[in-house]
């Protein structure tokens, strides 16, 4: 994969499968810049990568107000002059109705999953390179629900029909696909001394037989925005095991999808 001195740009890159897609292409020889509204985590993340001998950027913004991502692209564009690859990452719940979740809590969810992704993209429009390509972490969710999930479900769903939105109005300039992850354990990239525990249920219910990691993301991501694999635009690969596409039979509850 060719990242070489390519610019990097991750949004919610403080934790969790932003902090392994910034220490990947950090890896790659990229020149990533982060935002994430966690100080700490975002600061951790930058020395990370700094330890690999990569050059990093961290602004600490909450990517909901638009302010925010206005200075952060104005320096990332100061800095390195232009966008090779942008991940919109950032995501969160506020839960939904049955956690009756209010206005103000679902709109703010829209605002960091969709309206974001969306904006940040727009602010780099002058600045993205030759071959440049945007990829918006998406989810299983967007098509498979659970109850009091609506805040996040409809961010992941917007951020689907986005991602063709957009690929179709930059065809051309910019690709732009999506991921979406089924249930990635991110436990890793919060503590280092994490260990997985699971139930036998937990890993019956992928028919790939385990958990997701965030590293089962980073590939696909760096694999979409690689400039080699130009002739995929508009795409959403899901990620997650098998658990929304593939049947399991189980002896004493019958055939399902994803499992019980």
């Amino acid at each position: 994969m060719q990242y070489q001195d390519k610019v990097c740009v991750v949004t919610g890159g403080g934790l969790g499968i932003g902090r392994c897609l910034c220490l990947e292409f950090a890896r790659q020889g990229g020149k990533v810049a982060l935002v994430d509204m966690d100080r700490a985590a975002g600061e951790e993340t930058l020395r990370q990568m700094r330890a690999m001998g990569a050059e990093g950027l961290f602004f600490c913004g909450d990517v909901a107000e638009p302010q925010a991502l206005e200075v952060f692209s104005r320096t990332v564009a100061a800095t390195w002059g232009r966008v090779d690859v942008l991940v919109n990452n950032a995501c969160l719940s506020r839960q939904g109705l049955g956690s009756r979740c209010g206005y103000d809590d679902f709109t703010y969810v829209l605002r960091v999953g969709v309206s974001a992704p969306y904006y940040l993209t727009r602010l780099f429009l002058p600045y993205f390179g030759p071959k440049a390509a945007v990829c918006n972490i998406t989810s299983s969710r967007a098509v498979m629900s659970q109850s009091d999930t609506e805040s996040y479900s409809a961010a992941k769903g917007g951020i689907s029909a986005l991602t063709h939105a957009m690929a179709a109005s930059l065809r051309g300039r910019v690709r732009v696909n999506a991921v979406a992850p089924g249930w990635i354990d991110t436990g890793a990239y919060h503590d280092p001394d994490y260990r997985p525990s699971y139930t036998p249920a937990d890993t019956s219910q992928h028919p790939a037989g385990r958990v997701g990691e965030p590293m089962d993301i980073a590939r696909v991501v760096l694999f979409l925005c690689d400039e080699e694999n130009s002739f995929i635009d508009g795409e959403t690969v899901t990620v997650d095991g098998g658990m929304t596409r593939l049947m399991i039979y189980d002896g004493d509850e019958g055939w399902s999808y994803g499992g019980k």
